[in-house]
């Protein structure tokens, strides 16, 4: 049930399953297939070594580590980070634009220390600078080294000890601009400045009329709940000018999403607000940075078009539009260029991580294997078999419909008490099975029938996997965020299974339903068939950007085991930065459970019944400890017979 048929396996190749999974189409040249099938990673593209991720996953399993895990990249973070400067240094020497160009890093996107400290290290000689969206993410961005010249943005709704935080960070020499999101932190900075021994610089965000596009094309526009009209711009420079401290305003700033799909939404909105900035540098604002905002897209679905999962557009557009934008409307106001910055949260860690998990088995909901023969059944049980034996590519429709017929009479007389369960059982098989064999024909049409797209949904596999949509991949769960899926080997043999995969949380939205395609939107993935005794691992691929952190713990599932996996110079794979995820009793934490109570609860159940006599010699000791064992380990699915093979 639910197979597609592609012809002889030995026609199929690895670069087959390239075509199926269209890596090429949206890895970015960082992901490719081994001659032994297994899923690889290439950190320095086509022309360096790989990592084979099911190599990874044996020795993160020898040290004691299973799936569920997270594998980071971070040679990715910096080919990233590379690729982002380049395209900014080659757009401002093709325009010759006289002032840099500084990254900047919204800690908002992936706040995990490995991902910020890595990000850091390969930023440092460009200036990559780091944004805090709030007092929390701003006290560890102050305790973190970064290069001089780098900036330290403070966006978000502030209080007074966010502010004070901000003015400590100036203070230690940090280059820190608070951003002005609405017109009561003016009050609150003009406030503190006195007993502030530095003021930090000031920016100013700005509500423009242009607005983003895709899923989060709400965070722009004027009813954006974050940045200043027009009026409110040119009222709080006032302010801040009368209250001596016009020359602390040094940035201008905008956001329009964070995966802008269009590249015109970008040139639109990047024009707008540099003949805002030009129009301010006019009347004397000495603002020295225009910060562009996020939005530099990832092509999920590698379809490079404006829908949702993709954008049209690559790195180097996207810089030469935002350089030769702000410098054409600089020379035609004639005032000087800015220091361009951008936040490219989601480019720079998108590509890094990649979650993988196993599958535990299969439904289908279509048990088509046994039926009892009794020589002499119901009249509308002897009626299915007789078109489930009967049905074939000429009749295939016809016999359906009479499947679907004699299936309601059968409910009725079970209803009425007029069939025994075995009955009811044996006739929900065969009318299963002659929708599987007439499926299969449908298939095999040049047309399909209309009334067969729905038999199709129905009969399609799931795939059980040991993970929890809403911890690991929440932006599915909440925006039909698209991420690539694909099994992390057996990339030799032909998927002959269309499956869902759905998560282990006993919610039925747990489910991912939805997978990338050239042109649509796939409801199912080609999967392999499951073999008993042998584990089946799929991945999850360009999860770095905010699953990390948005995660919830539904059904208490916690964070799952994480490692960093790199490529040496001699072509070898190194582990680093091995992390356990959380164990029951620490997802029990998180929600006002002390497990030393909860083990005192169950010690007291055990007393009692030890006191009545109900527990043998020794029993009651073995409960306990078992029980504490039991609070210490992962809270997903154990080792199964498929493991241990």
């Amino acid at each position: 049930m639910g197979k597609k048929k592609r012809g002889k396996t030995d026609r199929y190749t690895v670069e087959s399953s390239m075509s199926t999974y269209r890596i090429r189409s949206w890895g970015n040249g960082y992901f490719h297939i081994l001659p032994n099938g297994n899923l690889a990673v290439q950190p320095s593209g086509e022309a360096g070594g790989s990592i084979d991720v099911l190599e990874v996953l044996e020795k993160l399993k020898e040290e004691g580590y299973r799936t569920p895990v997270l594998l980071r990249f971070p040679q990715l973070l910096e080919a990233q980070l590379h690729s982002l400067v380049e395209a900014f240094s080659a757009a401002r020497r093709e325009f010759d634009y006289p002032e840099p160009y500084l990254p900047a890093f919204p800690v908002k996107v992936n706040q995990q220390s490995p991902v910020v400290q890595g990000l850091l290290n390969y930023g440092r000689k460009h200036g990559l600078g780091l944004e805090a969206g709030s007092g929390a993410e701003l006290l560890g961005a102050i305790g973190l080294d970064t290069s001089p010249e780098s900036l330290l943005i403070c966006n978000g709704y502030k209080d007074s000890d966010y502010l004070d935080s901000a003015a400590m960070a100036a203070r230690l020499g940090r280059n820190v601009i608070v951003v002005v999101e609405k017109p009561f932190e003016v009050d609150q900075i003009l406030d503190a400045a006195d007993r502030w021994s530095k003021v930090p610089g000031i920016g100013l965000r700005i509500k423009l009329q242009a607005r983003g596009s895709g899923l989060w094309e709400k965070s722009s526009g004027f009813t954006s709940k974050f940045g200043l009209t027009t009026l409110q711009l040119l009222q709080e420079i006032k302010r801040i000018g009368e209250a001596g401290l016009g020359e602390n305003i040094r940035l201008l700033h905008f956001h329009i999403g964070s995966q802008i799909t269009q590249i015109r939404k970008i040139k639109t909105a990047v024009r707008e607000a540099a003949r805002v900035y030009a129009k301010l540098r006019q009347a004397g604002v000495g603002i020295r940075y225009m910060d562009v905002g996020g939005g530099l897209g990832i092509d999920y679905d590698g379809s490079r078009t404006s829908a949702d999962g993709s954008v049209n557009y690559g790195i180097q557009e996207y810089a030469n539009d935002i350089v030769f934008g702000i410098r054409e409307v600089c020379e035609q106001e004639k005032v000087a260029c800015p220091i361009i910055v951008s936040e490219s949260g989601r480019m720079l860690t998108g590509y890094h991580s990649i979650l993988v998990t196993d599958v535990r088995g299969s439904l289908s909901g279509t048990d088509t294997e046994t039926v009892r023969l009794e020589q002499d059944p119901p009249k509308v049980i002897h009626d299915l078999r007789e078109t489930e034996q009967g049905i074939n590519i000429k009749n295939y429709r016809e016999y359906y419909h009479d499947g679907l017929e004699y299936r309601d009479q059968m409910y009725s007389l079970f209803d009425h008490g007029m069939l025994d369960l075995e009955d009811k059982a044996d006739g929900e098989t065969l009318f299963w099975s002659i929708a599987d064999k007439a499926m299969a024909y449908a298939r095999r049409a040049r047309f399909m029938p209309e009334e067969f797209a729905d038999l199709e949904t129905r009969l399609r596999r799931k795939y059980i996997c040991n993970l929890s949509v809403f911890q690991s991949l929440p932006d599915h769960f909440a925006l039909d965020q698209l991420f690539p899926v694909v099994p992390v080997h057996r990339l030799d043999e032909e998927p002959t299974v269309q499956a869902s995969l759905v998560d282990i949380t006993c919610d039925s939205d747990g489910e991912v339903d939805k997978f990338i395609d050239l042109r649509e939107i796939k409801d199912s993935l080609e999967v392999h068939e499951l073999v008993p005794g042998k584990p089946y691992y799929i991945g999850f691929l360009l999860v770095g950007a905010y699953q990390d952190t948005m995660g919830c713990h539904h059904n208490l599932f916690g964070r799952v085991h994480e490692a960093e996996v790199l490529l040496d110079e001699d072509g070898t794979t190194q582990l680093r930065n091995q992390r356990r995820g959380h164990a029951a009793r620490d997802t029990l934490r998180i929600f006002g459970h002390d497990d030393e109570e909860l083990a005192a609860g169950v010690e007291r159940v055990v007393s009692a019944m030890e006191g009545r006599g109900d527990l043998g010699g020794g029993e009651r000791e073995r409960i306990l400890a078992d029980y504490r064992q039991r609070l210490g380990r992962y809270t997903y699915l154990g080792e199964s017979v498929r493991d241990r093979s």
